[in-house]
């Protein structure tokens, strides 16, 4: 495969490799297809047929086991309901399939009834209730495409709670709502646009997170902005969530006497101007904007459009460092804290930015193995800074690498068309997966040991969505069926997770299976084979399973056969590519891609 060096100019300049122009682009759709060989049919069918008979033989509840209280059987229940299913065949059999159905067993210990009788998510370990900047956001936000009623429930909890000045409670306790700080990252009207987007949309549901989530903006405008810049300050360390990071030396855990409007008037450095409380509220504004016209009020829509794009400016004229291309705290000073954390992925799983800036900050930071690439990524701290620790054993943000950046990452990446570069770290994480047996907070980046803390739900989260993003059937808000091709690596002493997988999901009342192996897959619906498709790429379906697109998932190019209603059309996927399927003309057509950004060193 031939590759050129690009230079791109875009937020920031960025360079990275683009693939040739792939060749299925100059043939004609006749050069793509052939009839089937006599044989050639049941080849891979065959290969593939065991793994498919222990995939319909799963009884997921009985997989997860019996729960320890009695609301667990309402839980199990809505696992089963969803269809998903995994299995692995081959090598260490037992490893990553045992851990997939250990982190659902887990996840019950993490959902309890609230007051009102309805199960909700709590984060689980130490942890003892439900944070906004994770639990009510990002976990529910991947939780809802198994556990539905769980994720609403938890989200409607927080506007329940809701303060009447508009304050959301940064955390719930079984003894009621917290307002100590406001601990916000991931941004909430995301997460409930999201999950509406999955499930249809609920009217009620969205009119009701719609109005909290503007009046909870309003108080962020009132009192999180008190130096006038038009961006969200921290008041703390525990505002974004960091615990011991240098990021909040020299700084309160809390805001001055517990009270999230006031800051310590005598801070040598507070506030801050913090970039990822600010990029939070950015991207909310852009999905309150959704939600407002989705509800039938252009002009709040209009507005909010208005709002996030005057705090887009803010944000990149007081927190970005163009030299360095790097998104930095600002003191009461007007100094950058030059502190490189992960608060650089958490402003792009914000949106922020454009293809170009991500391709750079993917080669600068995000990819470089002095940066964040560690062995397990992504680190909390930059590697290359003498602060940074790597040690797990404690809730720490100084260093090791936490499963909420694990969670949130991906929203990055997929925004910009970037599979293959995130396949680099999901096949790391989930050969941590396999191992895992406690389902901490922390991994080691050296080793993939689990640190502190144990039945943590975003672990147990993160192991189900990893797989799912990996090898199986992913449903996006986009209702988009994702079928990923692609084995779980050798990546720990030459351990071989699995030889062949299979992945189940229900949709729409419908039953999708998809099992693969090193030379392809096939995709069922309702016991009907759909497709087969080769190694290495991504089948892009409707939520009703028709094909839509064929994406190449591998830095080196993907090619081979796809079976679509009887005919073989021959395909070559570069990485990152885009072969988009036209059903009347029965062929395929590349409409490119950004090509693959290379692990930096330096």
């Amino acid at each position: 495969m031939e590759y050129e060096i690009s230079e791109t100019v875009g937020f920031r300049n960025s360079t990275y490799i683009r693939p040739a122009i792939n060749s299925i682009a100059r043939r004609s759709p006749s050069e793509l297809v052939r009839p089937i060989a006599e044989g050639e049919e049941r080849n891979m069918t065959e290969y593939l047929g065991g793994t498919l008979s222990r995939l319909r033989a799963v009884d997921t509840a009985e997989r997860i086991g019996p729960g320890k209280k009695a609301s667990d059987a309402r839980t199990t229940e809505e696992f089963a309901a969803s269809g998903a299913a995994f299995v692995a065949d081959g090598g260490n059999t037992s490893a990553l399939e045992t851990a997939y159905y250990a982190a659902m067993r887990t996840l019950l210990d993490c959902i309890v009834p609230n007051r009102e009788g309805n199960p909700i998510l709590q984060e689980g370990g130490v942890y003892h209730g439900c944070w906004i900047e994770s639990t009510g956001t990002i976990n529910v936000e991947l939780l809802s495409r198994f556990l539905p009623t769980v994720a609403q429930a938890t989200f409607e909890q927080f506007a329940d709670l809701q303060r009447p000045d508009g304050l959301i409670p940064y955390k719930i306790t079984a003894d009621g709502a917290v307002f100590k700080q406001i601990q916000l990252v991931t941004p909430p009207a995301r997460s409930v646009w999201t999950h509406a987007a999955l499930h249809g949309g609920d009217e009620r549901f969205l009119r009701k997170m719609y109005q909290a989530l503007a009046r909870y903006d309003d108080w962020l405008a009132t009192y999180r902005d008190t130096r006038g810049t038009g961006c969200v300050e921290a008041f703390c360390a525990f505002d974004t969530g960091h615990d011991l990071s240098p990021r909040f030396w020299h700084t309160p855990d809390t805001p001055f006497g517990n009270d999230p409007a006031r800051c310590d008037p005598q801070s040598p450095v507070l506030p801050f101007l913090a970039p990822d409380l600010t990029a939070s509220v950015y991207c909310s504004r852009k999905y309150l904007a959704r939600m407002a016209r989705s509800l039938g009020d252009e002009a709040a829509a209009a507005e909010w459009e208005t709002k996030a794009e005057r705090m887009s400016r803010s944000l990149v004229e007081h927190c970005y460092d163009e030299t360095d291309g790097f998104f930095y705290d600002v003191d009461r000073h007007g100094n950058f804290v030059r502190i490189q954390s992960d608060v650089l992925l958490r402003v792009l799983a914000s949106e922020v930015g454009d293809d170009a800036f991500f391709a750079s900050s993917l080669r600068r930071y995000i990819l470089n193995t002095r940066k964040f690439f560690a062995k397990y990524p992504f680190t909390s701290i930059a590697m290359d800074d003498p602060r940074f620790d790597p040690h797990s054993t404690y809730n720490s943000w100084a260093g090791p690498s936490n499963f909420l950046t694990l969670l949130r990452a991906p929203r990055a990446f997929e925004l910009h068309g970037r599979h293959v570069e995130l396949t680099w770290a999901t096949q790391s994480i989930v050969s941590a997966v396999s191992r895992l047996s406690r389902f901490g907070q922390t991994l080691s980046p050296w080793t993939g040991e689990e640190g502190f803390t144990e039945a943590y739900s975003p672990a147990a989260i993160c192991a189900l969505d990893y797989v799912e993003r990996l090898s199986g059937i992913l449903p996006t808000p986009g209702g988009e069926l994702w079928c990923t091709a692609l084995l779980p690596c050798a990546a720990d002493h030459g351990a071989v997770l699995a030889e062949r997988v299979g992945y189940r999901r229900d949709v729409d009342g419908r039953r999708f299976e998809f099992v693969h192996g090193a030379s392809g897959g096939e995709i069922y619906r309702d016991g009907e084979l759909l497709y087969r498709i080769p190694a290495g790429v991504r089948a892009v379906l409707r939520r009703d399973g028709e094909l839509r697109a064929i994406v190449g998932m591998g830095i080196a190019p993907a090619e081979g056969d796809v079976w679509v209603r009887g005919a073989l059309h021959a395909i070559r996927a570069s990485g990152n590519e885009t072969l988009r399927y036209d059903a009347d003309a029965r062929a395929f057509a590349s409409e490119g891609g950004p090509g693959v950004v290379p692990v930096s060193w330096e």
